[in-house]
């Protein structure tokens, strides 16, 4: 501002003198000073401190080539890789004219053009184990919307039929030894009519003979922690906040699959050789002191449910049962599976040939602060989410005033297993209800599964008392232990 100004005063000023200097008018003089005078003002008070501020630098492109002479890159692991387009078909054009006519109200008539074009990019050396997310433009995207077809590599891998079908097949290579993708006929249109900057994550096992890979290695694996009310289900569940509400809740990636049947397809790409999986699904106990825990299905929140799978499980609906612990007003853990799921997962592990191994857990409940008895200690207040195999006596083992040794120690394990007998449950379809009297002992919820398990089709095994190590270690008035004889009675 100072430098127009000054360079206007000045170029009044010398107006008003009048003459010249060396062929100069000194308006001309004048206003050269005064701009000069006002830049400098200009600079002290606006451009003081100022330093070069640069925006907008990446600091890494990933951008699917076309580079003839590339070389072929290597990956370890799991990677991000963009990849070279090895092959391109012509663009193919489509036009659909709609409108026209002589109709009463006719209208004009449009011709829209779409494009589409096949592409073939070269990803890396060696074989892979398989590709998982995919990224157009940054954005991640399903690979069931790009028609893609996967050459993982290998060393007797044919050539693909659309490029065959294209360029002849005495003319199409079959990149033997490279791992590739073909897109087929993508369309264009989607992508604002031009081809996309594509990204793949691609997971390629360790380089070792297969005895030696971990992926070979690896024949079970375990499904943790059992909670998660839709967590296990193959459908896509939405539930309903409201009227015209919908919100997804077991579906968190865009490959279109529910996030248990994208975990499955992961484990089986990245774990060839795994035969077992163990599926874990948890109730909830609340007490240390065996005799006072009740051990029962929780949820959430009370409020919205699944219109297509309403959360139940032996009998309970959502509004009936109690939800997990709170700290702070949030949950601190997720809800018990709905049976719905539990079922829907068995029966796909079993259609993926792998055998379910199935294991009944007790997650605590007590949260800090609590004023239970403390069993272990003799003191108030149990700690905050103990471990199960802690449950013991109302005084543990060692303690003085333990039950341990007594008829009392097996009365206690007795209220523990509860009372409920395989006929208290009713199997309607996939429901198994319990129609016996109020027991939330270990009985009910190992029935319970057993039942669902086999209204799903079977497991390969089923697991009692895991991690009971305080309840087995108790002593009854014979010197036997009442809880390893009721796990027997339960097993038969």
């Amino acid at each position: 501002m100072a430098t127009i100004a000054l360079s206007a005063a000045g170029m009044a000023l010398g107006g008003s003198i009048g003459g010249s200097i060396l062929g100069l008018s000194m308006a001309t003089i004048g206003r050269a000073a005064g701009a000069a005078l006002g830049n400098r003002i200009d600079q002290q008070i606006l451009g003081g401190g100022s330093e070069s501020v640069e925006v907008g630098r990446i600091d890494r492109f990933r951008l699917t080539g076309a580079v003839e002479g590339a070389d072929i890159q290597q990956i370890y692991g799991r990677m991000r890789v963009a990849g070279q387009v090895i092959w391109a078909s012509e663009f193919s054009e489509v036009s659909s004219t709609t409108g026209g006519g002589k109709g009463r109200a006719p209208t004009p008539s449009t011709t829209t053009v779409s494009y589409s074009v096949s592409l073939a990019i070269a990803l890396c050396e060696g074989e892979i184990g398989r590709i998982g997310r995919i990224w157009a433009d940054g954005a991640e995207i399903s690979p069931q919307t790009l028609n893609m077809r996967v050459y993982t590599g290998h060393a007797d891998q044919l050539p693909d039929p659309k490029i065959s079908a294209v360029e002849g097949a005495d003319n199409t290579p079959a990149y033997r030894g490279t791992a590739y993708v073909v897109l087929e006929d993508l369309a264009l249109d989607q992508f604002g009519n031009r081809i996309l900057q594509l990204t793949f994550e691609v997971t390629r096992p360790a380089q070792v003979p297969a005895a030696d890979a971990l992926s070979e290695l690896v024949t079970g694996v375990a499904l943790a922690p059992g909670l998660g009310e839709y967590a296990l289900a193959t459908s896509q569940v939405h539930l309903s906040e409201g009227f015209g509400q919908q919100a997804a809740v077991n579906t968190n990636s865009p490959l279109g699959l529910s996030d248990f049947s994208v975990s499955m397809d992961a484990l089986q790409g990245e774990l060839p050789a795994c035969q077992s999986v163990m599926l874990t699904v948890s109730w909830f106990g609340d007490d240390l002191r065996c005799a006072s825990c009740q051990i029962a299905p929780k949820v959430k929140q009370n409020t919205a449910d699944a219109e297509a799978m309403p959360w139940r499980v032996s009998g309970q609906t959502r509004t009936g049962t109690g939800r997990v612990p709170l700290v702070n007003d949030d949950p601190v853990f997720d809800g018990t599976p709905t049976d719905a799921a539990v079922v829907e997962a068995i029966v796909d592990m079993r259609a993926r040939g792998l055998s379910a191994a199935f294991y009944p857990a007790i997650t605590m409940s007590q949260v800090a602060g609590n004023t239970r008895p403390n069993p272990l200690t003799g003191t108030v207040g149990q700690p905050a989410f103990p471990w199960r195999g802690n449950i013991t006596t109302s005084l543990a083992p060692g303690l003085a005033g333990s039950p341990d040794g007594t008829a009392a120690a097996a009365a206690e394990v007795a209220v523990f297993m509860g009372q409920a007998s395989a006929g208290d449950f009713t199997v309607s379809g996939t429901l198994v209800d319990y129609t016996g009297p109020v027991d939330w002992g270990y009985r009910r919820f190992i029935l319970h599964y057993a039942h669902l398990c086999k209204v799903a089709g079977g497991v390969a095994a089923f697991c009692i008392g895991s991690q009971m190590r305080g309840l087995t270690q108790i002593r009854g008035a014979d010197s036997s232990f009442p809880a390893v004889t009721a796990l027997g009675v339960l097993a038969a």
